[in-house]
């Protein structure tokens, strides 16, 4: 707990570019959160480096995306937006914890054999242990509960476990995580493939729409999307692309799904992908404003950077020091 509330984790990574999925489905979601919980956002730019990464391109990313939060709507004033790398307590915690992970657990996981075979010249020592700092991320801060997608539901897990297991030994020292239960965000899938999820890493430039496309580019990707022949505007699992492009359009509206139905009952696909376009666009430009806006005020996203990575190394440097000395790791002396 923290002034009296509960603690709230999550981050995204500063790899690629932010797509609608990621705001429909988290973004947009975590704007109002700092109400009801204590809230730390990271860019976990720690996370990035599993996969080779142009420096220069990396910083500039990492500075973006904690633009965007601001630019969504995630107040930095009343929530703790941070860069990972800025908290040092993040890899300190990450070596404790390794070593109270076992093999077997790190073997099992998911996502490690999904990265090893899209990067099999680079199956490094990082990306194996990729769920361990992650582990240290959320504990760290003592987090309550930690939003988490289906495919990160087995790292959740694998930290409640280590938790556990450091607690079994050297008593209540860590908080043992939930998922958050909440508003659910939409699952936004690929508008070229609708069996897959839409994602910032998809080779395909019209599978994707990204948070800084263009208004012209945002219709021509509505107007390619795949759909069918069925020639019906209808919520069902046999129109994947049709459903995906309802729930991006009831997303964007603030519409049912049925009342999306009623809508466009009578009416062409071309119709309602164009309608669909003007949604998305109509949501998107008040946050490309706004970070426009962020974009030209260095001093000010300076300020945010050094003022938030203080607030969270000063929380992160009590679960640390607890965890140290817990460990046995001789006390620092101070002046």
């Amino acid at each position: 707990m923290i002034n009296g509330k509960k603690v709230l984790f999550s981050g995204m990574q500063a790899t690629g570019s932010l797509t609608l999925g990621n705001y429909l489905g988290a973004l947009k979601n975590w704007v109002n959160l700092c109400d009801e919980y204590e809230c730390f956002y990271s860019v976990v730019d720690m996370h990035s480096i599993t996969v080779r990464q142009d420096p220069a391109v990396l910083r500039q990313r990492a500075r973006n995306l904690l633009m965007i939060y601001i630019a969504a709507g995630i107040d930095p004033e009343k929530n703790c937006l941070y860069y990972q790398s800025h908290v040092s307590g993040h890899a300190e915690l990450a070596w404790i914890l390794n070593c109270f992970t076992y093999m077997g657990e790190l073997n099992r996981m998911t996502q490690f054999k999904d990265k090893a075979a899209r990067h099999a010249d680079n199956i490094n020592a990082g990306l194996f242990t990729y769920p361990v700092l992650m582990a240290a991320d959320i504990l760290l801060y003592q987090a309550d509960v930690v939003p988490v997608g289906i495919d990160q539901m087995q790292h959740l897990e694998l930290t409640r476990d280590v938790a556990q297991r450091f607690n079994g030994v050297y008593g209540d020292v860590f908080t043992i995580p939930e998922a958050y239960i909440g508003k659910v965000g939409a699952k936004i899938m690929s508008l070229q493939d609708p069996a897959k999820k839409m994602s910032k890493s998809d080779e395909n430039p019209n599978a994707s729409i990204y948070l800084m496309d263009d208004p012209d580019t945002i219709m021509r990707k509505c107007r390619r999307a795949v759909t069918d022949s069925e020639a019906q505007i209808l919520y069902r699992e046999e129109q994947p692309g049709i459903r995906n492009l309802i729930d991006i359009y009831s997303s964007c509206t603030g519409k049912t799904p049925d009342e999306v139905v009623k809508e466009f009952d009578g009416k062409g696909y071309g119709d309602f992908k164009t309608a669909v376009g003007e949604a998305v666009i109509s949501v998107l430009k008040p946050l490309q404003e706004r970070y426009a806006k962020l974009a030209e005020d260095k001093s000010y996203i300076d300020g945010i950077i050094k003022e938030n990575a203080e607030k969270a190394g000063h929380t992160a440097a009590r679960t640390l020091r607890k965890v140290q000395r817990k460990v046995g790791f001789p006390d620092r002396i101070r002046s």
